[in-house]
């Protein structure tokens, strides 16, 4: 089926995560447009994170709950020890771990083995909780956070602390992005959502525009989701044509090649 049929492929990732996807979605012959439905931004105050990482030695466990966790942490301590366990959620958190060195060669990584769903739930199901039992745990996050993987590691009795690492914010809604929105809404195009925050921010944005029917044209575009939460989200937000795919940038691809 030609692009112009199609449409674009809007990858609505941070604009650090977004590059590398968008030169994989270029290469399947599709039209790449990246529309940041988040913008990663770090910690007002660096030195109290600095401080918070600077003796790990105490941990059984360090958790990052996603990409930007990693590598917000390794922004502020590079020498990262790699005789403490680290336990992630998905193939994203591997891949930014071995952009700071750190894999299964040289380092314990603990995350879900099952590919078609990662998150806290199927991370939980790898880890020793009964080991972990009166063991101090670091949880690395973001500002706000799902409670879920704190909340069950405290309650198989482990001392978890959370660490917040950067902030997430939606972007500046200026007059340039209101009328990329405004063009996008205009045809049938692929959106790329990996975030439920990130989701709802748009539906914010497009409620914002002078667009006649600007939410209905919106909830007439394909969504491609990495989680079935994200799903779920979409469903709450009035979006018919769904599709849910398997964790990683690979689930996501596949489900564009289908419609190629």
């Amino acid at each position: 089926m030609p692009d112009s049929v199609l449409g674009e492929v809007v990858i609505t990732r941070p604009l650090a995560q977004a590059e590398g996807l968008a030169r994989r979605v270029t290469a399947l012959g599709r039209k790449a447009t990246v529309f940041p439905l988040l913008d990663i931004l770090p910690l007002a105050d660096q030195a109290s994170l600095q401080q918070a990482l600077r003796d790990l030695s105490g941990y059984a466990l360090i958790a990052f709950v996603s990409p930007n966790a990693i590598d917000a942490a390794l922004a502020a301590r590079a020498d990262w020890p790699r005789d403490i366990p680290m336990a992630v959620v998905g193939e994203g958190s591997r891949l930014a771990l071995a952009r700071h060195g750190l894999t299964a060669e040289n380092s314990t990584i603990i995350s879900p083995t099952d590919l078609d769903r990662t998150d806290s739930e199927t991370l939980l199901a790898e880890l020793d909780l009964p080991a972990l039992r009166n063991k101090q745990i670091l949880i690395v996050r973001g500002e706000t956070g799902r409670p879920l993987l704190s909340e069950a590691l405290r309650a198989a009795g482990a001392q978890v602390t959370l660490l917040a690492a950067y902030r997430r914010v939606a972007p500046v809604f200026d007059a340039t992005r209101r009328r990329e929105l405004k063009r996008l809404l205009h045809g049938q195009n692929d959106w790329i959502v990996t975030s439920s925050e990130a989701l709802r921010f748009l539906m914010q944005m497009v409620a914002q525009l002078d667009e006649a029917e600007g939410v209905a044209k919106m909830q007439q575009q394909r969504i491609i989701v990495s989680h079935i939460r994200i799903g779920e989200t979409a469903q709450l937000l009035g979006f018919s044509n769904i599709t849910v795919t398997r964790s990683g940038d690979d689930g996501l691809l596949a489900a564009l090649q289908s419609r190629t």
